[in-house]
């Protein structure tokens, strides 16, 4: 006789559990990954609603999916970062109306707050030339950099290879380089402003 094949972690532990509709260990796997799954999302769409709204869209699919998950196959949290990743790219590329929330406000024009605003854009350059990336570019640096993912945890998560990862990655950082070099005027202005 075969014996069966051990879950590997307490999260394959609560995926059975929840396979036999345990809502208790569903609110506990929630529990131990929104807060990553939420600052993914975060760092992808830089909207906290709409990150906010993959999360617990990616948790839907799994109570709704509960009983086809292949326990033990993969990581769980392998698993929710490609169902997040994906989600946030398909957003990212759907059209869609900005509401008054995401809308930029207006500057004030005091030079103390003008000031303040350049060099806090300072700080938000990197972001900002992150946000220019490719969406595949832009997952695999923020899964690299942020996430300290190795490139083979990224290949899974993003469905390819690592070979891949590394091109991502390296097209990535040479484009990062690119753009900041175009701003290395602003960052001197920054710092002589007073």
């Amino acid at each position: 006789m075969l014996a069966a094949a051990r879950p590997r972690d307490e999260d394959d532990l609560l995926l059975q559990a929840i396979a036999d509709d345990d809502r208790g260990a569903f609110a506990r796997l929630v529990s131990r990954h929104a807060d990553r799954g939420y600052a993914l999302a975060l760092r992808i769409l830089k909207n906290p609603s709409d990150a906010d709204d993959v999360v617990q869209d990616s948790f839907m699919k799994l109570w709704m999916h509960r009983k086809r998950m292949e326990i033990g196959r993969a990581k769980f949290s392998t698993w929710l970062y490609r169902v997040i990743t994906n989600r946030c790219i398909d957003l990212c590329r759907s059209p869609r109306m900005d509401d008054i929330d995401t809308a930029p406000e207006l500057a004030d024009e005091r030079d103390d707050v003008i000031t303040t605003m350049h060099r806090a854009s300072m700080a938000s350059l990197l972001e900002a030339a992150l946000a220019r990336l490719p969406d595949q570019q832009r997952v695999a640096v923020i899964l690299s950099y942020h996430e300290a993912m190795s490139n083979a945890e990224i290949a899974e998560v993003m469905d390819t290879t690592v070979m891949a990862v590394e091109s991502l990655l390296k097209r990535g950082r040479q484009q990062l380089r690119k753009v900041l070099a175009h701003s290395e005027a602003d960052i001197r202005q920054s710092f002589t402003q007073k």
